[in-house]
């Protein structure tokens, strides 16, 4: 009888690769590296319009702006396992891969 106290209990999705630890770090350090570029781009948007405020409205239009990039962001940077390899093509995609190598 087989010991499975040392068995780890994964769901695999079909077509995901099994990434190794060192392809899962890289994979992090480009994910990170990305999630960080795209953050100080939202905060230099942010601070371009915080200066341009001049009406009530134009406070609502900043928020508006922020939670529609939250969003974005929210949906596009997803670590788990089941997501990565999209993620990662996104980034190629938008061309991050070959600036964060």
């Amino acid at each position: 009888m087989r010991d499975l106290s040392a068995v780890q209990t994964t769901y695999s999705y079909p077509n995901e690769p099994d990434w190794s630890r060192a392809e899962r770090n890289i994979a992090r350090k480009v994910f990170d590296a990305a999630l960080r570029r795209d953050l100080q781009e939202v905060m230099r948007e942010a601070k371009q319009m915080a200066n341009k405020i001049k009406e009530p409205a134009d406070v609502w239009n900043l928020e508006r702006h922020l939670t529609q990039r939250r969003k974005d962001i929210d949906r596009k940077y997803d670590f788990r396992s089941s997501r990565l390899t999209q993620v990662l093509g996104i980034l190629l995609a938008e061309g991050e891969g070959d600036s964060l190598s």
